[in-house]
């Protein structure tokens, strides 16, 4: 299974991803005193690692399809948040521009995964 990731690209991608948004989680707490939104961004966020950890460790290929599947899911959620955090003014553009770019060339990685996996 772990052949698919030979080069851990998205193992390294999303550990990166979920460092900078702790970082802003504690930005925004600081900054904008807002818990609520950045909990959720933080939790979805941080999920994405930590799931494709579990990927690479699923005992199936069926088991490492299903934890890419959850893994992408929660990539789409965190675009949802970054969007909220944008259009509620807890982040500027170009923050939004940068993050959310990060966590959109995942949720592409993810799904190119998923799909050679099916047809693999």
């Amino acid at each position: 299974m772990s052949q698919v990731l030979k080069e851990n690209i998205i193992k390294d991608k999303s550990f990166r991803f979920s460092v900078r948004l702790i970082k802003l989680y504690q930005y925004i707490i600081k900054e904008k005193r807002e818990y609520t939104l950045t909990k959720q961004i933080l939790r979805s966020g941080t999920s994405i690692g930590a799931n494709v950890e579990e990927a690479l460790g699923g005992v199936s290929r069926k088991d490492f399809s299903n934890k890419l599947a959850i893994t992408y899911n929660e990539a789409r959620e965190t675009e949802y948040w970054l969007k909220l955090l944008l259009e509620t003014n807890y982040i500027n553009k170009k923050m939004y521009d940068s993050i959310y770019q990060d966590c959109n060339e995942s949720s592409k990685i993810l799904f190119t995964i998923i799909k050679k996996i099916k047809n693999y």
